[in-house]
């Protein structure tokens, strides 16, 4: 092991052992896994050390404090898929979709198309980016050369405008229904 390393480790990272144990319990929501994330921690620090020597070792110490936790909870996030074998028939009920639900669903999707395809152009390119294409507000301002003030209010104009087309198809739709359903009972 490198000598001048373990000093620099003692001197500079481990002296803050206590605020970062303050820090991670803080943190961490699973306090059995501290001391665990605390070792990595400093595996990591110590390896990226030998390397090079972070010109601010408290900071370099608690950012990558920050991004270990980051890693660990996006991780925990992941499923697994393992081969189980066989499973026998479980009985589960399943959420069939109804004709009735199948068709709405598609009207809804018809009327949407129909008042996307009104929206201004300007509008309706700013909608596409920023939803369908999930570019930021930043991205698309800079795309369309326009202030990010003036994509947000097209973002409002158009969802505003989606919004009020829709209600008002499903307002038509069900008065629609209502004198089909009389038209059933007057014969």
């Amino acid at each position: 092991m490198d000598e001048d390393l373990d000093r620099w480790f003692i001197e500079h990272i481990l002296v803050h052992e206590e605020a970062l144990q303050r820090y991670l319990t803080r943190c961490w929501p699973h306090r059995d896994e501290v001391r665990d994330l605390r070792q990595e921690l400093y595996a990591r620090i110590y390896q990226a050390a030998a390397k090079s020597r972070p010109t601010s070792p408290k900071s370099f110490l608690f950012s990558s404090a920050r991004h270990l936790m980051a890693d660990r909870a996006r991780h925990a996030r992941v499923v697994s898929i393992v081969p189980m074998g066989d499973f026998e028939p479980s009985h589960v009920l399943v959420d069939d979709v109804s004709p009735e639900r199948w068709c709405g669903g598609r009207e809804t999707l018809a009327l949407l198309s129909a008042a996307f395809d009104r929206l201004p152009d300007r509008c309706r390119e700013v909608v596409w980016l920023r939803r369908v294409e999930e570019l930021s507000q930043k991205e698309v301002a800079m795309r369309m050369g326009i202030s990010e003030k003036t994509v947000e209010k097209h973002i409002a104009k158009g969802m505003r405008l989606l919004t009020d087309a829709l209600h008002a198809g499903e307002a038509a739709a069900s008065e629609a229904a209502a004198v089909d359903d009389e038209r059933e009972q007057a014969h």
